[in-house]
C-alpha cells in the first residue's frame, strides 16, 4: 500500500485529518495514524521500533529514523492506518 496516497491521490494534511488520522510531526516527514482502521498487524513496530513503539507516548517519533526508512515501513502497513507526507521533497 502506498503510504502517501489514498485512492491513487496524493495525501494532504487536510484530507488525512478530516478522515480521522492523528498527526505525528517530524523534521522531514509527518506520519499520520488512524486507530479506527488499524488491524494491529505490527509491521510498523517490527519495521522500526525506534520510530514505532506501542508502550511509549507518543508512540510514533518520526525523527527517530530517516524519512526514507519511515516511508518504507509505512508502505508495509496492510490497512492504510499509517500514512505520511514528506517535507523534504
Amino acid at each position: 500500500m502506498e503510504g502517501n496516497k489514498i485512492g491513487g491521490q496524493a495525501t494532504t494534511e487536510e484530507s488525512l485529518l478530516a478522515q480521522g488520522y492523528r498527526k505525528y510531526t517530524g523534521k522531514d516527514i509527518d506520519i499520520y495514524y488512524n486507530k479506527d482502521i488499524c488491524a494491529h498487524v505490527g509491521n510498523c513496530v517490527r519495521g522500526n521500533g525506534a520510530v514505532f513503539e506501542v508502550g511509549r507516548k507518543p508512540w510514533i517519533l518520526p525523527d527517530n529514523g530517516d524519512a526514507a526508512d519511515d516511508a518504507r515501513v509505512i508502505n508495509t502497513c496492510p490497512t492504510g492506518a499509517l500514512k505520511f507526507v514528506r517535507k523534504d521533497q
